[in-house]
């Protein structure tokens, strides 16, 4: 955002011989340049094999022009925020991490507060990274933001429920790691024979249900 209050024009950078990299001001303005993008190729404005966003950033690939394309993307008007739309996707969560006493300490509540807490907001997946199937959600205030761990496990389990910074994860697979561990759930984050493979993709609504442990 500028000084006069206008959003501020996105920064284009090369990111290869046929790839542009955009950054932008925040997530909010990643998420709606995101949209936006997907719905200028849908309409065949936009020539790019792959569009993938990031916190602050969203990468073009495959862009035949892409000098072009970089002179257009600071020309475009902002778009307008993302508007929810479409149905939440439920994950059933048992909040038994071994660190949700340590987060639920420093937020200065109990566990079951925190478990609570963390259960009652609804997020989105931002983007996704790291590992197939691993999203980053947003939706947590930043007042519950937590550090990750000083040194990371060596290995966490599928299906961890975890948390770092003010972003909630969930572990597809069993990988080394340093988020803070608040729960599990069974829900299958990756499954090649499946159409989608992930289960969480860019913009996907997420609400977690605690349910007991067996």
């Amino acid at each position: 955002m500028s000084g006069d209050g206008v959003p501020a024009a996105p920064r284009v950078l090369p990111a290869g011989e046929h790839a542009l990299l955009v950054e932008v001001a925040d997530g909010g303005a990643a998420r709606a340049l995101h949209a936006d993008l997907l719905r200028r190729r849908a309409l065949g404005e936009l020539h790019a094999r792959e569009i993938v966003p990031g916190a602050r950033t969203v990468l073009l690939d495959g862009v035949p022009e892409p000098a072009a394309l970089a002179r257009a993307l600071r020309a475009w008007p902002s778009p307008p925020p993302v508007r929810d739309a479409g149905e939440v996707l439920e994950l059933p969560v048992r909040y038994d991490g071994p660190d949700l006493a340590e987060v639920a300490a420093c937020w200065g509540v109990s566990p079951a507060r925190a478990a609570a807490l963390h259960a009652a907001v609804e997020y989105r997946v931002a983007f996704c990274g790291f590992a197939p199937g691993f999203g980053y959600l947003t939706g947590l205030p930043e007042r519950y933001a937590v550090a990750r761990r000083a040194t990371p496990r060596t290995a966490v389990p599928a299906g961890a429920v975890a948390l770092a910074g003010a972003w909630t994860g969930v572990y597809p697979r069993a990988s080394p790691g340093g988020w803070r561990l608040l729960g599990t759930t069974d829900a299958v984050l990756w499954d090649h024979a499946r159409v989608p493979a992930a289960l969480l993709s860019p913009g996907v609504r997420v609400r977690f249900v605690p349910v007991a442990a067996p």
